[in-house]
């Protein structure tokens, strides 16, 4: 597996690419922390009128990351100043006007999160509302040990609300009414945007 990684170098090729036969080649691989093996996002500035479909410069970066197993998106560092000077409620014309639907800032931050295997559940209640972040294929312990050891460790069941049945319904009471409310227990795999509660017992 190593030598995979050495050839693919010899080769002018980031050991990103390298593909482990098993589990065991995958956490050797894992140590010897190769720096061409961290995952790696190509940001591209490009003009106001170009920050919807790129240029023929930001092609030429998209296609070097699909080579390499990187990612890569186009922002605008001048759309962006704009909107942090603008007020919220105006943000979303604004973008619809420049033929996007989201900023530069989101789409960073979707590609690091995809580049990474992260995905977000929420915690939502009377006194806070919270986002939380954890890798990919994670069970419904071990997302409840984002928030605290004793979550994962006493863990019980999760209630949990698909995140669209959550904004639509327009919150807990009315999924539940609306029987969107689910009892997960320790094999349910959580999904981005789960509204979690979690049922523990230390």
């Amino acid at each position: 597996m190593l030598g995979q990684a050495l050839e693919l170098l010899r080769d002018g090729k980031p050991a990103r690419l390298t593909e482990p036969k098993d589990e065991e080649e995958a956490r050797l691989f894992a140590q010897a922390q190769l720096l061409t093996a961290k995952p790696v996002l190509y940001v591209c500035n490009v003009a106001e009128d170009e920050a919807a479909a790129g240029n023929a410069l930001s092609e030429q970066v998209f296609a070097k990351a699909a080579s390499e197993g990187a990612e890569a998106v186009v922002v605008s560092a001048a759309i962006e100043a704009e909107l942090v000077e603008m007020p919220p409620e105006d943000r979303a014309e604004f973008l619809t006007e420049l033929g996007l639907k989201e900023s530069g800032l989101a789409r960073v931050i979707r590609a690091g999160y995809q580049l990474l295997g992260l995905k977000t559940f929420f915690t939502a209640g009377p006194k806070e509302s919270r986002a939380w972040t954890f890798p990919d294929g994670s069970l419904a312990p071990q997302a409840a040990g984002e928030i605290h050891t004793d979550f994962e460790k006493g863990f019980i069941r999760a209630e949990t609300i698909a995140y669209d049945d959550y904004v639509t319904l327009g919150g807990e009471t009315a999924a539940k009414d609306a029987g969107k409310l689910r009892q997960e227990g320790k094999d349910y795999v959580v999904q981005d945007g789960d509204v979690m509660l979690f049922k523990f017992n230390v």
